[in-house]
């Protein structure tokens, strides 16, 4: 029978070192392009979208504005996002990505990769765990 108390039996122990060492990887991978791994994310979405709020960026990192701020300050002060208040809803804050910001993408094309040659996975067991994480992840939020 299984001890449920051992430190090796629990699910989320392995789920938080397994976090910290691959945001440890993508911290070494994201030093090249100067940017941080909070950065990093805001940058997926933000060249995916090139304009959003600050509120619909946090629903999408699932971040808090105090979290968001300050780290959205940073990037502007690097010339990779531009803040300004909506003309249609002055309590709204959009962020827009910067030329330079939007270059940054093409040095970023090969973290992904890189990151999946280090984890020495194929796609099948990628498939998988990305299945389960958005499962777990579901049945977390819902």
């Amino acid at each position: 029978m299984m001890n449920p108390l051992l430190l090796e039996n629990q699910i989320c122990f392995k789920i938080y070192t397994a976090e910290r060492e691959i945001t440890k990887l993508y911290r070494s991978l994201l030093e090249e392009i100067g940017v941080t791994y909070p950065q990093y994310l805001a940058l997926l979405v933000l060249w995916e979208e090139r304009t959003i709020s600050v509120k619909e960026l946090g629903r999408k990192l699932f971040l808090d504005s105090g979290t968001l701020t300050p780290m959205l300050k940073r990037m502007e002060s690097n010339g990779l996002v531009e803040r300004k208040r909506s003309a249609e809803d002055e309590r709204s804050v959009l962020i827009t990505l910067t030329d330079r910001g939007s270059q940054l993408k093409d040095k970023a094309e090969c973290v992904p990769t890189r990151l999946l040659e280090r984890l020495e996975m194929d796609a099948d067991e990628l498939k998988t765990l990305d299945q389960t994480l958005t499962t777990i992840l579901g049945k977390l939020q819902g």
